[in-house]
């Protein structure tokens, strides 16, 4: 698919919000993908780090890869997380930036922001916070973000460009973008874009890699690391469209550029 797609953005965004409310109230539940402390320690975060989190963030963490080692987060930067869930990523940086710093975590989920902000006023997390808001239109000053961060999120978005874009206009000259998400090598049938459910599950919304990074450096994001990420959906469904159209989850280092539409791969 492009990084746009023909589906209904309302009805998409109900099952999303839908999906993610039961993660956020039952981690325990059965999904297509897996979840929790298991998951994060095998895609990569440092387990001495995890157990200074909030444990409830770390059973609710839905992500698809590692990039904080990309991110290189230093003290009192300015940290925005899209789609930050129950906030388990919010919290990892917060570490990392001290309390000079500040991260703000953006979701749409109630359920979601409800439980990362109790979290993070029980866990004293007061250099964090939470905005309900969707992450094409941030609620984000221009240029005033040090480095943006996203774990399996922007695949569920119908406008991928828009959130390149609104990464692009908040991030200060030089900023950085470190994310983890799910994209295909071959174009995914318009059976699967148009399902909700596949959607919801971090698959029918993944863009064709080419594409992906075609619209991220349209909007002069200057591309410097990607690397794919050992990730593997759970169900029997899930798993056969990764096979069959080769979805993947990468990890992705890009900064803000003043000559946009120069794009530079390592991988």
């Amino acid at each position: 698919m492009s990084v746009e797609a023909s589906i209904d953005p309302a009805t998409l965004e109900a099952k999303v919000k839908d999906v993610y409310k039961m993660v956020a109230l039952h981690p325990e539940g059965r999904y297509h993908f897996e979840l929790g402390l298991p998951l994060a320690e095998r895609l990569g975060y440092n387990a001495d780090r995890l157990r200074d989190l909030p444990q409830a963030a770390v059973e609710s963490f839905a992500g698809v890869g590692f990039y904080f080692e990309l991110a290189a987060l230093r003290p009192g930067e300015v940290v925005v997380d899209l789609g930050s869930g129950s906030g388990m990523d919010v919290f990892y940086a917060a570490n990392e930036v001290g309390p000079t710093g500040q991260v703000l975590g953006i979701d749409f989920t109630p359920e979601q922001l409800d439980r990362a902000r109790h979290l993070a006023a029980a866990g004293g997390f007061a250099h964090t916070d939470f905005l309900e808001a969707h992450i094409d239109l941030l609620p984000v000053m221009s240029d005033s973000v040090d480095c943006v961060i996203s774990n399996g999120v922007f695949n569920l978005a119908p406008n991928k460009r828009q959130v390149f874009a609104e990464v692009a206009r908040v991030l200060r000259p030089g900023g950085r973008l470190a994310l983890a998400d799910i994209v295909t090598e071959r174009p995914l049938t318009e059976a699967i874009v148009c399902n909700v459910d596949l959607w919801a599950s971090c698959i029918g919304g993944a863009a064709l890699e080419d594409d992906y990074f075609a619209a991220l450096a349209d909007t002069g994001l200057v591309v410097e690391t990607v690397r794919t990420n050992d990730y593997g959906f759970l169900s029997g469904r899930a798993r056969s469209a990764t096979e069959t159209y080769g979805v993947k989850s990468i990890s992705v280092l890009a900064h803000k550029s003043a000559r946009p539409g120069t794009t530079s791969i390592n991988h």
